[in-house]
């Protein structure tokens, strides 16, 4: 552990379902957040499937390099579920069944209604000496232990147990062990995070050409998603290091401009609530390659009831026709991925709910429907806020499977209604 950084973490994503691209790991962004205010830094992020010899290797070599590891995933009732025994194995521990881990899941399925099947039983047990880290929300509990000098935790991968799970279990308890090993030092960090839509990394990266000078103890990261590019900026929390990212990041938010939507935990859905709370407007969306995507994201939001009137999944020309009031000869003249029928849309939701403002999306998410003229991730946003206030957009999403493409399309369609928005409340 000599050559090893002092305050170092290392994440592992458990999950074979992470390698082959039906789950994306989203957890690791929460777990160095939370570990940069105690002065950890995050500097490895391992995936891993389910094979368990596969998984022994990584926790030991985590384990060589780092300080503090954390596991997610793979404490489920199911065969595959091996975390506990990698970490055994990896750690030469001994499992076995542990009366809180037992009581805690019990109690939770109780509330539930239920009693641990055979296979549930799995999940109490836990290596020896490790103290069990209590799941409030589900079913498997976590641990965690000190090894060799470094501390290794083992949490669900389900975002919505782990989450709490860190905060409440797992950093109090991080801490208090921190402040054991006198002979180390940690200074804690903050980040900053800025959230932008519409435009390509490429293009954010180069509008921040500059902004963190060379030398600088602040650094600058630039992550793309399928919706959006992230930007963030990480350094010492001290109050030079403070006053010094708030100055980068006012000094980013002009260079990026408008493209900006959000700060932190912001998403695109809270921010155009926000902006329909304040000006006391409701919407109405009609959607159709979207299939009632972002009628889910706006409801989403706690409260989202005072400004989302409805929602209405138009798939087929005739509920366009029956339910918005298309005219037949506009779908039949433009078809139904257009500007005109994404214009009509937009009206006929708008006048039929008697909401402020209505908002529609059509297009050819794929992989069939294309022509020579009509491609995969061609879609048309509409917009109307009553006369004199219609638009249309044009997008062309590239690059993407059908999942991308309606991804794309929701924040799109809410990224023209949050610019509309801003744009009104300055009139």
């Amino acid at each position: 552990m000599s050559k090893m950084k002092s305050w170092t973490a290392e994440t592992i994503a458990i999950g074979s379902e992470l390698l082959l691209g039906g789950r994306l790991d989203t957890n690791s962004l929460f777990i160095a957040d939370q570990l940069a205010a105690c002065g950890v830094e995050l500097r490895y992020k391992t995936t891993v499937g389910d094979d368990l010899s596969d998984m022994v290797s990584v926790v030991k070599a985590a384990l060589r390099r780092v300080r503090v590891v954390i596991l997610t995933g793979g404490l489920g009732p199911t065969i595959d579920d091996v975390t506990r025994e990698a970490v055994a194995r990896a750690t030469g521990r001994r499992l076995s069944r542990r009366k809180a881990a037992l009581d805690g899941m019990t109690a939770r399925l109780a509330e539930w209604g239920r009693t641990p099947t055979t296979s549930q039983f799995r999940q109490a047990m836990i290596p020896a000496g490790a103290d069990i880290l209590a799941n409030p929300v589900g079913t498997a509990p976590g641990f965690s232990l000190v090894w060799k000098g470094a501390y290794l935790a083992a949490l669900p991968g389900v975002p919505r147990e782990m989450e709490p799970m860190v905060r409440d279990g797992l950093l109090p308890q991080l801490q208090a062990w921190m402040r054991t090993q006198k002979r180390l030092s940690a200074s804690p960090m903050i980040r900053r995070v800025l959230h932008t839509s519409g435009v390509p990394e490429s293009i954010v990266d180069q509008a921040l050409v500059g902004l963190v000078p060379a030398g600088s103890t602040i650094q600058l990261g630039i992550f793309a998603s399928p919706m959006e590019v992230m930007v963030s900026l990480t350094g010492p929390a001290g109050a030079e290091g403070a006053v010094t990212i708030e100055q980068m990041l006012r000094d980013a938010k002009a260079r990026l401009g408008d493209i900006v939507y959000g700060e932190e935990e912001e998403t695109m859905e809270s921010v155009v609530g926000r902006l329909l709370n304040e000006q006391k407007l409701t919407l109405a969306v009609a959607e159709s390659c979207t299939g009632g995507l972002i009628g889910h994201r706006l409801t989403q939001v706690p409260g989202s009831s005072t400004y989302v009137d409805r929602v209405a999944v138009t798939y087929s020309n005739r509920a366009k026709f029956e339910m918005l009031g298309v005219p037949v000869v506009v779908l039949d003249r433009h078809g139904a991925v257009s500007a005109e029928v994404a214009a009509a849309m937009a009206r006929g939701i708008r006048e039929r709910s008697s909401a402020s403002v209505g908002l529609s999306v059509t297009g050819i998410a794929g992989p069939g429907g294309a022509t020579e003229r009509k491609p995969v991730g061609l879609v048309y946003v509409g917009l109307d806020g009553g006369p004199g206030e219609a638009m249309t957009r044009e997008f062309r999403f590239h690059g993407g499977d059908r999942t991308v493409i309606k991804q794309r399309s929701s924040q799109a369609a809410l990224d023209l209604l949050r610019r509309w928005l801003i744009k009104k409340g300055q009139e």
